[in-house]
C-alpha cells in the first residue's frame, strides 16, 4: 500500500509540475516582435550610450564586480584579461585566446581539470560581463538594431556563448533603460521582462545598473568599481603576472 501511495503521489506531483509549466508558458511566453526603422533604432541606441556615458566606459581600463554574490570578477580591459573566482576556484583567463591558469583552493589543478574550468570561467565571464554593461555593445560587429514601436530591439547574430539572442529595451526619457525583455536560447520562455534600476556612477564616470528584478526574484551586481588602470583597483604586484608570463612563453 505504501508503494502504491508513493506512486500515486509521484504521478500527482508530475501532473502538478506539468500544469505549472503550462501556466508559466501561457502567462509569460511571448513571441519575438518584429522590428523596422534601423535608422531610428541607431538614433535611440546612441542616446542610450550617451546616457550611460559610453566615452567614460571606454576610458575604464579595469573593472571589478560580483554577480549575484557568487562570482567575483576582475577585468583588465586594457590587456583583455580576466580573473574569475567562484567557490574555491580561481581562473586567470586570456579572453582572446581563452588560455589560462586555474586553481582550486589555491593549488594548481591537474591537466584533466584545466580545460573544463577554463570553459566555465569563460562562460561565467561572458554572461556576467554582459549584464554589467550590454549597452556598450549595441554597435558590436554582428549586432542588428531595429525599432519595435518606441522600443529598441537588439539581436546579437554572433559572439558570446549563445549567439542569436534578442533583447527588447524599454528606454526612459533620460535615455537610460528601465527594462528589457529577453529571447535567449538558455531560457525556454520568450519575452521574460527584467528591470534595469539602481544606477550607480563608477569612479571613471560610466553608469552601471546594479539591480534587475524578474518574476522569480532579483539579480544583483555588487562591489562594482572602475579605474582608468588596473593599478587603480589593485595597487601592488600585477595579479595577472603569472598568466602574462605563460602567454609570452607560448
Amino acid at each position: 500500500m505504501k508503494l502504491k501511495r508513493l506512486g500515486l503521489w509521484l504521478v500527482e506531483l508530475f501532473v502538478a509540475i506539468c500544469l505549472l509549466g503550462l501556466a508559466l508558458f501561457w502567462v509569460y511566453d511571448k513571441p519575438l516582435p518584429e522590428g523596422s526603422d534601423e535608422a531610428g533604432a541607431d538614433e535611440l541606441a546612441r542616446r542610450m550610450m550617451a546616457a550611460i556615458d559610453d566615452s567614460a566606459w571606454q576610458r575604464t581600463g579595469a573593472v571589478t564586480w560580483t554577480f549575484r554574490g557568487a562570482h567575483q570578477h576582475l577585468w583588465d580591459r586594457q590587456r583583455n584579461l580576466a580573473r574569475v573566482r567562484w567557490d574555491d576556484y580561481e581562473v586567470l583567463l586570456d579572453l582572446a585566446s581563452k588560455e589560462g591558469i586555474a586553481r582550486n583552493g589555491g593549488q594548481p589543478v591537474g591537466v584533466d581539470a584545466l580545460e573544463p574550468l577554463l570553459a566555465k570561467a569563460w562562460a561565467l565571464w561572458c554572461n556576467d560581463a554582459f549584464w554589467l554593461n550590454p549597452i556598450s555593445k549595441l554597435f558590436d560587429h554582428g549586432t542588428r538594431r531595429q525599432l519595435s514601436g518606441s522600443k529598441l530591439l537588439v539581436t546579437y547574430t554572433e559572439g558570446g556563448v549563445t549567439p542569436g539572442d534578442s533583447y527588447l529595451w524599454t528606454v526612459g526619457d533620460d535615455g537610460l533603460p528601465t527594462a528589457w525583455q529577453m529571447w535567449t536560447s538558455i531560457i525556454p520562455l520568450g519575452g521574460i521582462k527584467t528591470s534595469w534600476e539602481d544606477w550607480i556612477t563608477l569612479e571613471t564616470g560610466a553608469k552601471i545598473s546594479t539591480r534587475h528584478h524578474t518574476f522569480v526574484g532579483d539579480l544583483d551586481l555588487g562591489n562594482i568599481h572602475g579605474g582608468t588602470t588596473l593599478a587603480d583597483l589593485e595597487p601592488g604586484p600585477d595579479p595577472f603576472a603569472e598568466l602574462v608570463a605563460m602567454l609570452e612563453g607560448n
